[in-house]
């Protein structure tokens, strides 16, 4: 088995993780097109804790969340990028989570120890919650970086090229 799982695979091997009584942290997000912001908040997060997993959004979840020519990399894409940076361990796609109950009853089953977050994080009240119903923490690891955005860079890169 590699890093990239299937939400059974992955709640497969957290319950193994909790078992051993390791540590794990949960982190999730698009990934489009991998940035300096992303590594650092990756990495700062992954350090917290003795595994770090990656809730990865599928192509139809960004498209709504991010607008209609967004995703630029495909789920499949973005999770092999992940995968490559040595502080991921394991990559979860999320096809098929739809609402934020799917979203709880996973979290549930993987049952992290820490949620990791940026600071000012859209769904911190959500990821709260989640934390709580299941003793978990909610730890900001650093600042947003407001500069560093794939919305950003997409923009950069159709004014300029």
């Amino acid at each position: 088995m590699g890093k990239v799982l299937d939400i059974q695979q992955a709640i497969d091997v957290a319950q193994k993780i909790n078992s051993e009584k390791k540590v794990i942290v949960l982190a999730g997000g698009c990934f489009d097109v991998l940035h300096i912001g992303h590594i650092k908040f990756l990495e700062k997060a992954r350090q917290k804790g003795d595994y770090l997993f990656i809730l990865l959004e599928s192509d139809e979840s960004v498209k709504k969340l991010k607008g209609n020519k967004r995703p630029i990399n495909s789920q499949d894409d973005r999770a092999q990028i992940l995968s490559a940076l040595k502080f991921v361990d394991f990559v979860i796609l999320l096809n098929g989570i739809k609402i934020s109950k799917d979203y709880d009853d996973l979290v549930e089953k993987i049952h992290p120890d820490i949620i990791a977050v940026t600071q000012n994080d859209n769904a911190i009240f959500h990821k709260q919650r989640q934390a709580k119903k299941i003793n978990a923490k909610v730890i900001s690891v650093m600042e947003r970086l407001e500069d560093k955005s794939t919305t950003r860079l997409a923009k950069l890169i159709s004014q300029n090229f």
